[in-house]
């Protein structure tokens, strides 16, 4: 966040970029078979609360200028956003052409040298919502923002197969597990798996830009 806003106060979708700095990628280590389990009646809360890892920097929004598009198209007969979400300006050129990569590498793969398979490439542009949108709706009861705040976008993907954001998705929850080149299939991440979120923007005439890798690897629970 650049700016703040007071509690109480809401923010209109026509200056809400004004209130974010940048952008960059973010991985919140969903365990979704913890999330199964607790969602009903809880919701995901320790499936969502044990680790969050980011890129290691931010992208001004200037510098992603050159890469703004036009909002997610909806459907027909989608319902519209309400009014105060809606923006001429927004709609125009609230989207952003940002390619997403996520890439997977098990244990046994980095023993025998074996490049990171890609498993998704999928688009920022394909959000329901824009920027815009989430920060105005996040800010309409009032919840103040402050500098320094970090709000995720969820899941990323697109219409195909392949630009499905997590393997949750990319699995069809586990009944279609996926093939990596040493032979070993995956429906869910296990021990010892490295996951990289890359993302980039280009475009001819302009100078490519990449917001770095975000990963980590997934390493076994502390036992007693």
């Amino acid at each position: 966040m650049s700016v703040g806003n007071s509690l109480g106060e809401a923010i209109a979708i026509g200056v809400a970029e004004e209130h974010v700095f940048g952008i960059c990628l973010v991985n919140d280590w969903s365990a979704r078979d913890m999330q199964a389990w607790e969602y009903q009646p809880l919701g995901p809360f320790l499936a969502k609360s044990f680790a969050t890892t980011l890129s290691p920097w931010v992208v001004t929004l200037e510098a992603m200028a050159p890469f703004r598009t036009r909002a997610f198209a909806r459907a027909e007969g989608d319902p519209a956003p309400l009014p105060y979400l809606l923006d001429p300006s927004d709609q125009e050129y609230g989207g952003l052409d940002l390619r997403l990569e996520v890439f997977l590498s098990s244990a046994r793969m980095r023993e025998a040298g074996v490049a990171p398979a890609c498993l998704s490439q999928s688009n920022f542009r394909d959000l329901y919502w824009t920027m815009a949108q989430m920060l105005t709706h996040h800010a309409s009861n009032g919840c103040s923002l402050r500098p320094g705040d970090l709000l995720a976008s969820g899941t990323v993907s697109g219409p195909a197969k392949d630009a499905r954001g997590c393997l949750l998705e990319l699995t069809s929850r586990g009944k279609d597990p996926l093939s990596l080149p040493t032979g070993e299939q995956r429906r869910f991440l296990e021990d010892g798996d490295e996951v990289a979120l890359r993302g980039f923007c280009e475009r001819d005439g302009f100078r490519r830009i990449g917001l770095g890798d975000c990963g980590g690897v997934v390493v076994p629970a502390k036992r007693d």
